[in-house]
């Protein structure tokens, strides 16, 4: 298991995957994709924007955010969103934490955000904005729980 575990639940953009991709590869964090997806895994683009690293990750895919809620019911998980009021610069990550990330459209439904709302965070950022893009918010937050542990897991 990986000391971060960054899940996306149903994402619309391949070039965003891909990008996140990259960074998993790159930070040593596992990739969790939650269908329905809003493109191929095939996709040139896709895997253009991973470029060389897609060999290099560690992806599971699930069915369903059912199936995925279902197989890691025991997993400390934190769940990313504009529409939180907590920061996650407030939170202390443990190693082997799953980060949630929604839709670039929609974000996360409401329904897990009501369900798990003690662990919602939100990046900081002016209000008059809707959002980071995607990818961007995931480094963010990868680097950010890397930079707590010391970047121990990386030179």
């Amino acid at each position: 298991m990986s000391d971060i575990n960054i899940v996306l639940v149903e994402p619309q953009i391949h070039y965003n995957t891909g990008n996140i991709a990259r960074t998993c590869a790159v930070t040593g964090a596992s990739l969790h994709l939650v269908k329905p997806l809003g493109f191929s895994v095939e996709d040139k683009h896709l895997k253009r924007a991973g470029l060389d690293y897609w060999d290099k990750l560690d992806i599971t895919y699930y069915e369903s955010k059912e199936d995925f809620f279902e197989k890691n019911a025991d997993k400390e998980m934190y769940f990313f969103s504009a529409r939180s009021k907590n920061s996650f610069y407030q939170v202390r990550y443990p190693k082997g934490v799953y980060i949630v990330f929604g839709k670039e459209d929609t974000g996360l439904d409401q329904s897990i955000l009501d369900k798990y709302a003690a662990k919602c965070v939100r990046i900081p950022m002016r209000s008059s904005l809707r959002c980071l893009n995607l990818s961007n918010s995931v480094a963010v937050a990868a680097y950010e729980i890397l930079r707590q542990w010391d970047y121990s897991c990386l030179v």
